[in-house]
């Protein structure tokens, strides 16, 4: 299940956060954004064959057992980048599940789809603030559900 979803814009600020535990919201910004190191380092060794295989998904960034946020909890944080270079950064709760790498992709899959939707509408301003209740219940729905 995830416990929080970001997107982050590609000047590394960002579009779009929400984690399910609204008590620890400054925990998970800061997870996220430690994230952004790990996803940078990903990308850039990558390099070419990034570009070369589209391969968009950047897989397990780094688990964290956390005791602050969740008592002894395992935290699993994952990356995805687009085309444009947009990060998206989801926090799972991986102690009581065992997520299939399949599984996390297509949750990436899924936020990708409706974060281009967002884009095409007319009245979003690129940069912005992604405020669209549509992606808003997207992620709702992503991170209530047990995969």
């Amino acid at each position: 299940m995830a416990v929080c979803v970001a997107v982050i814009a590609k000047e590394n600020y960002p579009l779009y956060i929400r984690s399910s535990p609204t008590e620890n919201e400054l925990k998970f910004h800061y997870m996220v954004h430690t994230s952004l190191d790990v996803v940078d380092e990903k990308i850039s060794a990558m390099g070419k064959a990034l570009v070369d295989q589209r391969e968009l998904y950047l897989g397990l960034l780094y688990p964290t057992e956390d005791h602050k946020v969740y008592p002894s909890y395992l935290l699993c944080r994952y990356g995805y980048v687009t085309n444009s270079k947009v990060k998206f950064v989801m926090v799972v709760d991986s102690s009581n599940t065992a997520l299939r790498d399949n599984e996390i992709r297509s949750m990436f899959r899924k936020l990708h789809s409706s974060y281009t939707d967002v884009m095409c509408n007319p009245f979003y301003n690129p940069g912005d603030r992604i405020q669209s209740r549509a992606f808003d219940s997207m992620v709702t729905s992503m991170m209530v559900q047990v995969c």
